[in-house]
């Protein structure tokens, strides 16, 4: 039901956006239509400075029609005053009344031409003033056409694209509100499901709760009739109670204990290089003990460094042998481990081995912000290795410190409460981080020293080489102490749980218990293999199949073959018969044959008995002539 209210608010909500879209929608055809319009007005305007502009130029055509007339006459007249003039001259012999009437008519002539030049000019100015206006009012015209032709094309595309745009949202509110009826259809038969199988639950429930009343109340006059006190109730009696064993909190606990054994040994091998470099280190900078003498102090930080085996090593042993100690048949809590302690006691050696190394480190840096090409940003750098090599010993320092407290429960059963595991296993995660954090500070640092260090002019081959070296261990260290931070915060749940406890049971586990359990778990394993008994042999439900399956072909290949073997047997029986009768017919024929040979052998004889004397044939060859012949 609340899926269809928000669906008819989004409905709603969506008309009210359609209507306000539909009232702009109209504001803008309203202002399409008003631009319309304008541009009709406009271009009507247009339409009569086109027609004002002919008119004017109709009117420059007749005044430049007008001006080469008076162009024309003017030139006429200097013609007939050349004339004038020439006669003028030819006739100044003659009287003065002639030059006299020549002189008037010049004048007039002089008077009429000034008049038409002056025309003509006035005419001039007027045209070219005409010319102006008309090019003015034209490019005006042009300019403003240009402008609105502008703005209607921009007032067009807005148009468009408005258009466009509502038809689209219209489009997409149509697409919208259908799918939201399908939607609130599909909803509401939803909502009739759910009702149904929300009653259907209910009458479920309904009767659970009686069958769990039931239940109930047979168990509770079970236990008042069968059970005389209730152990669970006190933790007094509780603690008494073993726990059952755990094999899958065992394999568990293998699992995690290898992998917790291949980081141990990558962190190992990664100290043991780091000491080690260290080591090869002070014997090259900032003196090189090949050509002379290092300092005592160096002496005596590279003889300590050289031992660093002996602690290191031990680690990857005593963890070792922890790992081997957890097997399926034990129980591994804090109060059985008993190899932990083993453990913690040689890291505990080793911490002691890194708080001796501290001071000789730090003197070891000193000496070397000593030299006299050390630089600034060198002694910087030195300066943040020591407070990293600080850092570095005082985590270890802490991790020692936990791992002792985790050794508690298995030295003295009230060594610590049950309450504070998962707080100690907690703060030893964060300060795996922390080593993983510093180390890798460490590391970034060394870099930095190891790039400013080549550009000493004393530095060595042999220093650069060793500085890789020594960066790859710091590397090495970065990755091993990560991992071994991430493993350790992933089985975080799996080290602050109680593989083994009594049922309603806080307190701490008893190792009495844990023996107990351990007979109790031979004794049933035993009572399990005396019950087992001998199963009778019986042929494989698959090889019984295939059997099945050559059986059932073998019987219709039999009877395939009895078929086969009854056609063949009448085949037999049909072909003997023919063969009887062709043997009569083989034996009548050989007497048939027989007689006529005996019949023929008679004939011949008589016959040639009869003519070879008179031929003089032998009689015998004469038989086999004629025996031939008659064969031919």
């Amino acid at each position: 039901m609340a899926n269809v209210t928000d669906l008819q608010t989004k409905y709603s909500r969506l008309a009210q956006e359609y209507s306000k879209l539909r009232a702009q929608n109209q504001v803008l055809k309203k202002a399409v239509v008003d631009e319309q319009a304008n541009s009709a007005s406009l271009k009507e305007q247009l339409k009569q400075k086109d027609q004002s502009l002919r008119k004017q130029e109709q009117e420059m055509d007749s005044l430049s029609f007008r001006n080469q007339q008076l162009a024309k006459r003017v030139e006429l007249l200097q013609e007939e005053l050349a004339a004038s003039e020439a006669k003028g001259k030819r006739g100044k012999n003659k009287g003065d009344s002639p030059s006299h009437h020549g002189v008037q008519t010049q004048s007039v002539f002089d008077e009429d031409l000034q008049k038409k030049i002056e025309e003509n000019e006035r005419l001039h100015i007027q045209f070219y003033e005409a010319d102006e206006q008309h090019k003015r009012q034209e490019a005006e015209m042009k300019t403003r056409l240009e402008e609105l032709e502008r703005e209607s094309q921009h007032h067009q595309t807005v148009v468009d694209g408005l258009t466009t745009k509502y038809t689209e949202t219209i489009e997409r509110l149509q697409s919208d509100k259908a799918r939201l009826e399908v939607k609130t259809q599909t909803l509401e038969r939803e909502g009739k499901d759910c009702r149904l199988r929300t009653e259907e639950c209910q009458q479920q429930l309904r009767r659970c709760q009686s069958e769990l009343n039931r239940q109930l109340k047979q168990s509770s006059s079970v236990i008042q009739e069968k059970v005389p006190f209730n152990d669970t109730k006190f933790s007094d009696y509780n603690s008494l109670n073993v726990p059952a064993h755990n094999r899958r909190h065992q394999l568990k606990a293998r699992d995690v204990a290898g992998q917790a054994l291949s980081f141990i040994q990558d962190l190992v091998a990664g100290l043991l290089n780091f000491h080690s470099y260290t080591e090869q280190r002070v014997h090259i900078y900032p003196l090189d003990s090949s050509i002379e003498f290092i300092s005592p102090l160096n002496q005596k930080f590279s003889q300590y460094l050289h031992e660093n085996a002996v602690y290191v090593r031990p680690l990857e042993d005593s963890f070792l042998q922890l790992h081997q100690s957890i097997t399926e048949d034990t129980v591994t809590v804090l109060e059985t481990v008993d190899k932990l302690k083993n453990f913690s006691d040689i890291f505990s050696t080793y911490t002691r081995f890194l708080q001796k190394l501290l001071p000789y480190q730090l003197k070891s840096l000193e000496e070397e912000c000593q030299t006299p090409l050390c630089t600034a940003t060198l002694t910087v750098k030195n300066q943040e290795l020591q407070n990293d090599v600080k850092r570095v010993t005082l985590v270890f320092d802490k991790i020692q410190n936990y791992i002792n407290l985790l050794t508690f429960p298995s030295v003295r059963q009230d060594g610590m409460p049950q309450s504070s595991t998962s707080a100690v296993f907690t703060q030893l995660a964060a300060c795996l981080h922390s080593l993983h954090d510093v180390v890798k500070e460490m590391s970034k640092h060394y870099n930095q020293k190891a790039s400013l260090e080549q550009e000493l002019p004393t530095a060595t081959q042999k220093l650069f080489t060793t500085t890789e070296c020594l960066l790859g261990s710091l590397g090495s260290l970065t990755n091993s102490t990560g991992k071994l931070a991430t493993f350790f915060s992933n089985n975080l749940d799996f080290f602050t749980s109680s593989g083994y406890s009594p049922r309603g049971n806080t307190e701490a586990f008893n190792p009495i218990q844990a023996e107990i359990m351990l007979s109790n778990k031979k004794k049933a394993a035993a009572y399990i293999n005396a019950l087992k008994k001998p199963r009778p042999q019986s042929v494989p439900y698959r090889e019984a199949l295939s059997n099945r399956r050559i059986l059932t072909s073998s019987t219709e290949s039999r009877e395939g073959l009895t078929q086969q073997v009854q056609q063949g047997q009448e085949k037999i029986a049909r072909l003997e018969q023919e063969k009887e009768h062709w043997l009569l017919e083989a034996q009548l024929g050989k007497v048939r044959l027989e007689k006529h040979g005996h019949l023929l052998q008679t004939h011949t004889r008589t016959y040639w008995g009869s003519h070879c004397c008179y031929e003089g044939i032998p009689k015998k060859g004469a038989i086999t002539q004629v025996q031939d012949s008659l064969v031919s």
